[in-house]
């Protein structure tokens, strides 16, 4: 990925408008004055914009561990979680593996924070009831 406004290499952030990758806040602000719309506006029609998917959420390759949408929209109702990502340690550490070129290791190396266990375990009870069952 590369900065909208300097091309400089990055994934640190993304425009919340437009999902464009930038490099720091005056490229951001740069990006801003130049009218930035959404993607979504660009390429549907306004009546179809409020129907559109997050695009994170989309499943391009299925395989035997992904999770099916449903239940990954269960997870917005989960009490625990809530309380859980009113912390700021989690919600930071989320942030970062989210945009890390390499979230294997961002992931192995977040399994040994306490706090992000407990987050983990909170989301298999919900999209895995039975294994968390099993396995107390």
């Amino acid at each position: 990925m590369f900065c909208v406004t300097c091309q400089v290499p990055t994934n640190k952030y993304k425009c919340p408008t437009c999902l464009e990758s930038y490099c720091s806040l005056n490229c951001y602000k740069k990006h801003k004055e130049a009218d930035c719309e959404s993607k979504q506006s660009l390429n549907t029609p306004t009546s179809e914009v409020s129907h559109i998917e997050e695009p994170t959420l989309h499943e391009p390759f299925s395989t035997k561990d992904t999770v099916p949408r449903k239940k990954l929209e269960m997870l917005k109702d989960c009490a625990a979680l809530h309380r859980l990502l009113c912390n700021p340690h989690l919600r930071n550490l989320l942030k970062e593996i989210d945009v890390t070129p390499d979230a294997w290791k961002a992931m192995k190396a977040a399994m040994q924070e306490p706090l992000f266990l407990e987050f983990a375990d909170e989301c298999l009870k919900v999209v895995e009831p039975q294994v968390a069952d099993d396995c107390n």
